[in-house]
């Protein structure tokens, strides 16, 4: 039987500044723009919707009880159930899924720094209480670099009794930064009962390929790929740019296409590189 392979949305924070840059607004930490600015919320999951995207991201990712305190005046709630509601009114009509993205905290845990590991659980329950309460249908935990972190976030999303999805950013060593190994990620997630697994960010598609490769050999659940596109370069005038066209990048995600269930993209993708990947799965 063929596997069936979702297709996930492309960068949110990214698209979203350049919405913004669009309509004059300046740069924000981009989870403002859930309440100073919904329609651009809605404007970029509409994008992915016309792309073809099954499951989209909410604005979510990096607001979290310590960082919304830094940029006043809102609360986490109004933050994240702002998010949920534009995307949800983007995505209204449609069979696409809505999907509460939660990125890693800026603290470390002890004992590489002061984060207890009851505050750790505490602020993404705080996240969860809000995402889940506004109307998700899963979740996802991404940009993990921290494995200790990431068990206690994925331990908190589990008590709300929707599926969970964990993602880990990698190195081209095939670890991540604090370490962790294929191996250890697997060992340490998939007995909490996750939904699927795979990585995200910090490399392309071509680099992240032995990586979920590996993944594909070491676990039978299914497999998550949201590579990069690429690292930025600054091109003549002083912009950063992506290295890889949006056809480019289809061509290098396409190997991964054997081994994973869900597929989209991260940084510096847009809905072009979506529609690029959506001919892949036609």
């Amino acid at each position: 039987m063929k596997r069936k392979i979702t297709l996930l949305d492309g960068a949110v924070g990214t698209t979203l500044w350049g919405i913004a840059e669009e309509n004059g607004v300046k740069k924000e930490p981009v989870w403002k723009y859930n309440v100073e600015h919904p329609e651009f919320v809605v404007e970029l999951v509409k994008r992915y919707v016309d792309a073809g995207c099954e499951i989209v991201l909410t604005n979510t990712f990096g607001a979290n009880g310590p960082s919304v305190k830094r940029s006043p005046p809102y609360s986490v709630a109004e933050v994240i159930s702002g998010g949920v509601r534009a995307a949800r009114k983007a995505v209204e009509g449609t069979d696409v899924k809505l999907c509460l993205s939660l990125g890693p905290l800026t603290q470390l845990l002890e004992p590489y720094g002061d984060l207890e590991e009851a505050e750790c659980a505490a602020i993404y329950g705080e996240m969860l209480d809000a995402g889940v309460g506004a109307g998700v249908d899963m979740i996802l935990n991404q940009t993990f670099m921290d494995l200790e972190m990431m068990r206690i976030a994925t331990a908190e999303a589990k008590k709300y009794g929707l599926p969970v999805m964990c993602s880990m950013t990698f190195e081209k060593s095939g670890k991540t930064m604090f370490g962790n190994s294929v191996e250890d990620v697997i060992n340490t997630l998939e007995p909490l009962g996750i939904d699927a697994i795979g990585l995200n960010c910090s490399l392309g598609p071509d680099l992240a390929l032995p990586i979920i490769k590996e993944f594909s050999e070491k676990t039978g659940l299914p497999l998550l790929f949201k590579p990069n596109a690429g690292k930025p370069i600054l091109s003549a005038d002083g912009e950063a740019v992506s290295p890889y066209t949006a056809e480019q990048f289809a061509r290098d995600i396409e190997p991964a296409l054997q081994y994973v269930s869900f597929i989209g993209g991260c940084c510096g993708s847009d809905a072009s590189y979506v529609k690029e990947i959506r001919k892949l799965l036609c």
